[in-house]
């Protein structure tokens, strides 16, 4: 089975990926980022607003995060060329005057407490947002950023297990058969479930009062990198957003962050922070018993069954997407 971006190190999807955590970039401030192995800089103007450019300056290839922000502008620390959040150059002291020179700039946003990239040149259309969470899609959001991780495999691996129904029974021990139906649009793939089976078990005739046909348990993926968890009964759903990028040699740097829709007044505040910490919970659980094979997996799918479907099909919505190159970020051939 060959797949060109899937489990490739070599390409990547183009979308929204996670910068940095908004909150470490304070007005004035410019970071260092790496981002699907190309060098950015990112920097708060004074206006609050975010904006990425290539880490290099043109003139001399110093890196623009070593420099500082002015206004609504950066300045080269070497030589102090100064360029907009254009990437234009406005001014180059030396010679009292701009010269006609652009640096690359990408397109940010910031949601969920995180700073977001898009990787395609020019500016997303509408119709690719930045990744939500559908049944939130049209509600204020409450969020904390959770555990940071490194996996040793790619990030496409990490992402299939949670639509992977048979490791549900062997590694998390579940006494019911998981099936998934799946529903796609440009960009995002979602997965529904429908629990068969376990009439002997009495954990689930405990639980089963609280929902109405099957355990709630919905995973919506957005280019392929980041995926959103919503499970829980009818009456309380926990959101598990788990956003992921690539490393060099095929491995993972992913940011789990948590949410739930925003309540009115202190007692609303004090009820979302026991919602998040509920929703921590839930998500470390998974994420323990999955945790050692992400170290060892080699994964190749050479054999796949029929309880592999929801995986197939995941593979086959990454293979219809834009690629992009690694590091260079140009459209693959």
């Amino acid at each position: 089975m060959f797949n060109k971006i899937f489990n490739s190190p070599e390409y990547f999807i183009e979308g929204w990926y996670w910068a940095l955590p908004s909150h470490h970039l304070k007005k004035g401030q410019v970071k260092p980022v790496t981002l699907m192995g190309r060098d950015l800089a990112i920097f708060r103007g004074q206006d609050s607003s975010v904006t990425a450019v290539d880490a290099y300056c043109p003139h001399m290839g110093a890196h623009l995060a070593e420099g500082k922000v002015e206004g609504n502008a950066l300045r080269c620390f070497f030589h102090n060329w100064k360029f907009d959040v254009d990437g234009t150059c406005i001014e180059v002291p030396c010679m009292g005057e701009a010269l006609p020179v652009k640096i690359n700039t990408w397109q940010t946003a910031e949601k969920y407490g995180m700073i977001w990239v898009w990787t395609g040149k020019t500016a997303p259309p509408e119709r690719l947002p930045l990744p939500f969470v559908p049944e939130l899609e049209h509600e204020e959001c409450d969020s904390v950023l959770a555990k940071r991780f490194i996996k040793n495999c790619h990030p496409n691996v990490v992402m299939v297990n949670a639509i992977d129904a048979h490791h549900f029974n062997t590694v998390h021990n579940f006494p019911v058969k998981i099936v998934f139906e799946k529903n796609e649009i440009q960009n995002a793939i979602t997965f529904s479930n429908i629990t068969r089976g376990g009439e002997n078990s009495l954990f689930l005739k405990l639980i089963r009062p609280f929902y109405k046909k099957a355990v709630t348990y919905n995973m919506c993926y957005w280019y392929g990198s980041t995926g959103v968890v919503t499970v829980g009964p009818d009456f309380l759903h926990f959101h598990i957003m788990f956003t992921l990028r690539l490393l060099e040699g095929g491995k993972t740097e992913g940011q789990t962050i948590l949410i739930t829709k925003k309540r009115a007044g202190i007692l609303g505040w004090i009820f979302n922070r026991i919602i998040l910490a509920l929703t921590n919970a839930v998500g470390n659980y998974f994420a323990k018993g999955d945790t050692k094979i992400f170290q060892t997996i080699k994964f190749d799918l050479k054999t796949p069954t029929k309880a592999d479907n929801s995986i197939m099909q995941f593979i086959h919505h990454a293979e219809k997407q834009k690629p992009r190159v690694w590091s260079t970020w140009e459209k693959s051939i």
